[in-house]
């Protein structure tokens, strides 16, 4: 009987390598979220802040909230965007979505080459 109450005695046994044993599921989680959410959403992120910062006069660009138009002016943080012929409006820099493709659909952002 009193071999079973040492058995399951706390300091018995693995000592310090069942205690790292027991974090490696949890190191392996984080490794398996940083690497399929965390990074990717990061990338996407920057890739959005470089596309926003590489705006120009004459692209055609999708706001947020689907508004398609030219733009025909830009400060540091307001874009004037052209929607119909003489019909412009002011929009936060940071509401741009994505850029347009040639059929007039929004194209995804991708790296410039540089």
């Amino acid at each position: 009987m009193t071999g079973v109450a040492y058995a399951a005695a706390p300091g018995a046994g693995g000592g310090a390598a069942g205690g790292i044993a027991s974090f490696i599921p949890l190191i392996l989680i984080f490794a398996v979220f940083y690497f399929m959410l965390i990074r990717p959403q990061q990338k996407q992120a920057k890739l959005q802040r470089q596309f926003l910062s590489d705006l120009k006069i004459g692209n055609k660009v999708v706001t947020t909230g689907g508004i398609h138009g030219t733009i025909t002016g830009l400060t540091d943080s307001v874009v004037t965007l052209e929607i119909a012929d003489k019909v412009r409006i002011k929009v936060s820099r940071a509401s741009i979505g994505s850029p347009l493709n040639k059929e007039g659909a929004p194209a995804p952002i991708q790296k410039s080459g540089g």
